[in-house]
């Protein structure tokens, strides 16, 4: 049986980037708040090593999520965006006011643990949904 997707290079060559492409999106989404980069960012790359997986190993691939999924998780990412805000809002401040986060640290230590709140969220939102409209261009979902 003929293998329609890649090829014994392209297949090696795939094992050995992804984990490097899944460790810099990491790498993105930690350091946003300190360098170039962010949710948006970090999404984008780790949203693309799930479509290069879909688009070298095919029905075998690895890292596959169906699109269906991929719109539910996406909108878990948009609530912990907004939850991190109306938790603040809750606590007597503005949607996204970090010093007043109900959490026991200094205000430098909240902006920050709240960034990366907002960060995470952004990135899961962005991630999967860059996988939904991959799978839907590709014809695998509706």
């Amino acid at each position: 049986m003929k293998k329609v997707y890649g090829s014994i290079i392209l297949d090696t060559a795939f094992r050995y980037l992804i984990p490097f492409i899944l460790l810099y999106g990491v790498y993105v989404l930690l350091h946003g708040e300190y360098s170039p980069g962010g949710g948006f960012q970090a999404g984008a790359i780790l949203g693309i090593a799930f479509v290069l997986d879909g688009l070298v190993q095919g029905k075998k691939a690895i890292l596959r999520i169906t699109g269906e999924t991929a719109v539910i998780i996406a909108g878990i990412g948009t609530f912990l965006y907004c939850f991190v805000g109306i938790l603040s809002m809750l606590s007597g401040g503005n949607f996204l006011e970090y010093s007043l986060l109900p959490i026991p640290m200094n205000d430098v230590e909240k902006h920050v643990w709240g960034i990366l709140g907002i960060e995470t969220g952004v990135c899961i939102c962005v991630m999967f949904t860059i996988i939904a409209i991959f799978y839907a261009l590709v014809g695998k979902e509706e």
